[in-house]
């Protein structure tokens, strides 16, 4: 099997999955329809075309760095004053980084990394206001889905990796898997993105750990996978 590994990394990122009228929310992780989106702005594929191609890929994501849920609030006035916009609230992850990983056909999966490279259209980590701040493709490799997961190096900050244990342990959300249990289901599968009836439906996720190496560790008799260490505490 190949994976296309991807680094998820901006000030500001937002996936949102259950965004309604003034309130848009954002998940604790990239969605798959957010990545799914995202390789198809790169392979240039318009929102009003079909994504077949990109339907049968298979999913996971590790939160290296999980950031920290930030709020903001926006309105409107025309130009004379007169009339304002309903105040909106819109919540994004700040300074956050995430291990993607795509599994699929190596073909697709290679042509999918050099429109990355090269991409059609802009690139941006759930909304158009949160442009990636580095370059999003790691290259397709010879390995599985939970390989890559378990063994990718911790792309966390070097700030933040410095304050953890020299050991972490890391969440990783990814498809579940015929007859394996599931955690939970998302509504997070993409059919359309076309604005006239975009459409999405469910998928089974599994939610597990994995444990990563941290090279920059500096402080002495920090406890294995102590939790505070993620936190500078």
């Amino acid at each position: 099997m190949s994976v296309l590994v991807l680094q998820l990394a901006a000030p500001l990122q937002s996936w949102g999955s259950s965004s309604r009228f003034a309130r848009r929310g954002t998940e604790v992780a990239p969605t798959k329809s957010g990545v799914i989106g995202l390789l198809a702005a790169a392979k240039g594929i318009r929102r009003t075309e079909p994504l077949t191609e990109l339907l049968g890929l298979e999913f996971g994501v590790r939160l290296d760095q999980p950031g920290q849920i930030l709020r903001d609030f926006q309105t409107a006035r025309t130009l004379d004053g007169q009339v304002s916009a309903p105040l909106t609230y819109r919540f994004y992850l700040a300074d956050a980084a995430f291990l993607a990983v795509i599994g699929g056909d190596r073909e697709l999966l290679t042509g999918l990394a050099e429109a990355l490279e090269r991409p059609h259209f802009p690139l941006y980590l759930g909304r158009r206001s949160c442009p990636p701040a580095r370059p999003v493709s790691l290259g397709v490799h010879d390995d599985t889905l939970d390989g890559a997961l378990a063994s990718w190096p911790w792309i966390a900050a070097e700030w933040y990796r410095k304050r953890a244990s020299r050991s972490v342990r890391l969440e990783i959300i990814r498809d579940a898997r015929p007859g394996e249990p599931t955690a939970e289901t998302v509504h997070d599968e993409p059919v359309s993105f076309d604005p006239a009836h975009r459409q999405h439906t469910w998928r089974a996720v599994h939610r597990g750990h994995v444990d990563v190496v941290n090279d920059l560790a500096e402080r002495a008799g920090v406890a294995e996978h102590d939790p505070l260490s993620l936190l500078g505490g």
